[in-house]
């Protein structure tokens, strides 16, 4: 099986301790542990980019060479540098129309939550939008905003656990974390249903 994991710093592994511990390494050790068969996860993750610029890499990619899944990461640069919310969701119907016409399943991994978040509604009309874009597209979404979310509503303490020491992006436990539901996600979506593993995935963010 492969697998293009695509995005921004937290696809690339921006503050974990080395890519090994990347939440795409940790995916690929988790399925491969799981189904107990090769699995690759192919990190294309960049940091600091946008939508727009990770789109042009996605369609390339979907072109240069088959994949069983892509997971895009999307959404939190937008949101804080001040992209215009309706092209936002343009470009995910533009990546999710790529993922399609290549007859590549999808999954969108949302925004992360940070305590630092400075325009909160409008942060959150971008988590909105990721969501409200898969139900319209029938495309899964893994809620890395609820995950994390519910981490903080537990205990302030708990989500600086799973913290790089920036605050910001995800450290070595929150990137495993992330990987391991990740992964139980894309185990339902090949066990179940596509309406039913989508349900499933928005629990399994919002309990972890």
């Amino acid at each position: 099986m492969r697998i293009l994991a695509i995005g921004s710093s937290s696809t690339e592994g921006i503050g974990a301790s080395s890519p090994d511990h990347s939440y795409p390494a940790q995916l690929e050790d988790d399925l491969e542990a799981r189904w107990k068969e090769n699995v690759t996860v192919v990190n294309a993750g960049r940091g600091g980019e946008t939508a727009i610029q990770t789109i042009e890499r996605l369609e390339a990619a979907l072109k240069a060479e088959p994949f069983d899944l892509v997971i895009w990461q999307v959404g939190t640069n937008d949101a804080v540098n001040g992209v215009d919310e309706e092209r936002f969701r343009a470009l995910l119907d533009q990546g999710i129309s790529a993922a399609q016409k290549a007859g590549t399943p999808m999954i969108l991994l949302d925004q992360q939550y940070f305590p630092t978040i400075k325009d909160l509604a409008r942060y959150e009309r971008f988590v909105e939008a990721v969501g409200a874009t898969g139900d319209t597209r029938k495309v899964s979404v893994f809620s890395r905003y609820a995950l994390m979310k519910g981490w903080n509503s537990r205990s302030p303490e708990d989500l600086r656990a799973m913290l790089s020491a920036d605050g910001f992006h995800m450290g070595d436990r929150g990137y495993d974390c992330l990987a391991g539901g990740v992964a139980d996600a894309i185990h339902r979506m090949t066990s179940q249903p596509v309406a039913e593993a989508q349900v499933q995935m928005f629990a399994t963010a919002r309990d972890r």
